[in-house]
């Protein structure tokens, strides 16, 4: 067995989130999404019984996660919080925050419900902004239709630039397409470009200005211009989240950093 060896990016799910993997032929997939909107019905068609709960490490969040086949791969999927943003202005969208930012998924999955999707694409383009390897799950298409709303899934594939899928999880429609998604972008075999939000242009050149003094800090590890907005934000959070998972406690370093980087804002 090709087991995670300690100085693997993957061997840090165990010590920052405990999840253990097997080995490197396990894919870690996020689910994300507001609440209410079918999330937890589509973890559990695609994960069954095969599944446990608990808490988030140091957090009282409870935590979901459970394991599914695909195409002879082993996918561990992770239920994150529901939440409205990633913004960290809850123990709960600091959770999911965190877990994509530093959880490294292999593929983040998003559902949205067609009933109010213009409501739910707020979290969707955050996550965008984050990673790009995202899938939408476009969930309630049998809420949408009865309605009398309709989704043009290929137009909004084309606007967001990554790949979505139209679901009815209760129903199990959908998901078969959903898993094949998922497995493209997590083993890189379907390549995505999400359109990126741009800023007027007093906004973009603070970004750019920031950006290249993160970049050394962040070593491509996080995407620096997703964390030059949340600095230009005033979110303390996200520095916080860094020391802890990025910079292993060198208080020196990190003090003088965290002021270097706020001397911008």
């Amino acid at each position: 067995m090709n087991s995670i060896c300690k100085s693997c990016p993957k061997a840090d799910l165990d010590q920052n989130f405990n999840i253990k993997l097997k080995d490197h032929n396990e894919f870690v997939i996020a689910l994300a999404g507001n609440p209410n909107v079918g999330k937890s019905t589509v973890f559990n068609a695609l994960t069954g019984l095969n599944q446990h709960t608990g808490n988030w490490p140091g957090k009282t969040v409870s935590n979901a996660r459970g394991i599914y086949k695909h195409k002879g791969k082993r996918f561990v999927l992770v239920d994150l919080p529901g939440t409205y943003s990633l913004l960290a202005n809850s123990v709960e969208e600091q959770v999911a925050r965190d877990f994509i930012c530093f959880g490294k998924p292999d593929a983040t999955v998003v559902v949205a419900d067609a009933t109010c999707l213009e409501r739910n694409l707020n979290i969707v383009l955050q996550i965008i902004e984050l990673t790009n390897k995202v899938v939408l799950c476009i969930n309630l298409m049998d809420e949408a239709k009865r309605k009398g709303i309709s989704v043009n899934i290929k137009k909004l594939e084309k606007k967001l630039g990554i790949p979505v899928v139209a679901t009815i999880a209760r129903k199990g429609e959908g998901l078969d397409k959903l898993m094949d998604k998922t497995y493209n972008v997590a083993l890189g075999l379907e390549t995505t470009s999400p359109k990126q939000i741009q800023y007027p242009k007093i906004i973009e050149d603070k970004i750019e200005k920031i950006s290249k003094q993160l970049q050394d800090t962040l070593e491509n590890k996080l995407n620096s211009r997703w964390v030059s907005l949340r600095l230009m934000e005033g979110d303390t959070t996200i520095l916080e989240s860094i020391y802890t998972f990025m910079l292993n406690k060198e208080n020196t370093y990190v003090e003088e950093e965290g002021a270097y980087i706020y001397g911008y804002q």
